[in-house]
């Protein structure tokens, strides 16, 4: 599936001998994650090619003369779709599985913010990511030197506090230059997490409040550098947690054996609790409470897969336009559901599950001015919209969610449609597929019946419109 990349803004620059060149704002899950020149990439294409071949997506061409203002356009348009597609490669050595190819279409009236609708469509049986390049030096490497020079900040050794579910944080000795994986894997080793485990946990950035509450606002992604997501965030007070990633409550057996895990698992499963984001009945939360005071974190944990929105993400509160515009909502997502509690303008309030077998593609929009005086705004979280196409009484509609967490969302929506894949490939042997997960290959089987089924439920679409003015 696509990564959450797009280039909305691009202003002109002069280097030190006179000349003008291009500079790119690249976002990554709504905030900026770097700034580069066309020539930059070019490189960084090249040297892919040298070691993945032929099988990447097409790079924009050099141009020799000027360029006019549609052909800026055209370019930046590309470079997105390049980024959006480029650890994803065909299957059987770049073969078409698929009548449909990804599809870009790109609409502007303004040269720097201006209109940007982009359409991404990534049919699930004609490309999947490649954890191999996704790892390998080449790919990781620009990316984390990319990061370091967009915001000047040179490689030496810091501390990183890393919270828990629990409140507690973690303290740990990295080079800024470490990507989120790397983090993780120096967090795993001082709490005694097992090494095979590390893809059912991620690194998070989570905004917190006075009154206790929380926000997690996006997983940071494997090739991203924690330390420097973090200072430039601009989230008050954002911290980076360690979190489960998993939204099949079930996955839970096989975390059982690693006591670290568990520890992890339990945390997570109290504060949401706490929170109020697991909701159990009064019963339930008798029961749970007599095991947390015995310390059972098993009997705790087997309980808990019983309860309500349990192993959910939940967004904080938003607005959508079901079943009229304007009313408020309460997202929990998780368990190939969206559970949507809705307050209507007579202040009552409806409780509405949107099944993901149900879904057949989402959208991103952002609506907003990225230039100020200062230059691109580091994130993309004003009037965020999540644009949901979904099967009822067969009929197509759109259900629009209005969050700041629409990124989130989507990511969420994604590791379901991932999770849903793996579970149902494992049960069949007879055809061999890949799935990523958290930046590790994973081989499964299925037939192709199946496959068919599962691509024709978990059609995905992301869009970005940005909308603005130059200055």
């Amino acid at each position: 599936m696509k990564m959450h990349f797009c280039i909305p803004v691009s202003q002109q620059r002069t280097d030190a001998l006179g000349g003008r060149y291009v500079l790119y704002s690249v976002y990554l899950d709504g905030f900026l994650f770097c700034k580069v020149r066309y020539s930059q990439l070019h490189r960084w294409n090249e040297q892919l090619r040298r070691v993945f071949g032929n099988c990447l997506p097409p790079f924009p061409p050099k141009y020799y003369l000027a360029m006019t203002a549609s052909m800026a356009d055209e370019r930046r348009d590309q470079l997105e779709q390049y980024l959006q597609n480029g650890a994803m490669l065909r299957h059987q050595g770049c073969s078409e599985l698929c009548s449909g190819p990804v599809r870009l279409a790109v609409q502007r009236s303004w040269p720097f913010a201006g209109l940007l609708k982009s359409v991404c469509r990534a049919r699930l049986e004609e490309v999947t990511v490649d954890s191999n390049m996704l790892r390998s030096d080449v790919f990781v490497g620009f990316l984390k030197l990319v990061q370091l020079d967009t915001f000047s900040i040179t490689t030496k050794r810091v501390s990183l506090d890393i919270f828990l579910p629990d409140g507690r944080s973690i303290k740990v000795e990295i080079l800024t230059s470490d990507t989120a994986e790397r983090v993780l894997e120096v967090v795993s080793h001082k709490i005694g997490l097992c090494r095979e485990l590390l893809g059912y946990f991620g690194l998070f950035l989570i905004q917190f409040y006075k009154d206790g509450q929380l926000s997690v606002i996006k997983k940071l992604a494997d090739f991203e550098l924690p330390y420097i997501s973090l200072r430039s965030s601009e989230v008050e007070n954002g911290k980076v947690g360690l979190r489960k990633w998993y939204l099949d409550p079930s996955l839970d057996s096989r975390l059982m054996d690693c006591r670290a895990a568990v520890d992890l698992i339990y945390m997570q499963a109290i504060q949401d609790i706490e929170k109020e984001w697991t909701k159990p009945t009064e019963v339930q939360r008798q029961k749970l409470e007599a095991l947390q005071k015995e310390d059972n974190q098993t009997k705790f944990l087997e309980l808990s897969q019983e309860v309500r929105h349990y192993g959910y993400v939940q967004l904080d509160p938003c607005t959508c336009d079901y079943p009229e515009p304007g009313c408020g909502a309460m997202l929990s997502v998780g368990n190939n559901e969206i559970s949507c509690c809705i307050t209507l303008p007579d202040n009552q309030t409806r409780d509405v599950i949107f099944q993901m077998n149900r879904v057949k593609c989402w959208q991103v929009t952002f609506l907003g001015t990225l230039l100020d005086t200062d230059g691109p705004q580091h994130t993309l979280n004003q009037n965020l919209e999540l644009r949901l196409q979904y099967n009822e009484d067969s009929h197509w509609q759109w259900f629009v969610i209005s969050t700041k967490q629409a990124f989130l969302l989507s990511s969420c929506l994604k590791k379901m449609i991932s999770e849903k894949m793996v579970k149902q490939a494992a049960e069949n042997p007879e055809m061999q597929i890949e799935v990523p997960e958290q930046g590790k290959s994973k081989t499964y089987h299925s037939q192709q019946s199946q496959m068919d089924h599962i691509h024709q439920d978990f059609r995905t679409l992301f869009i970005s419109r940005l909308k603005g003015n130059a200055n």
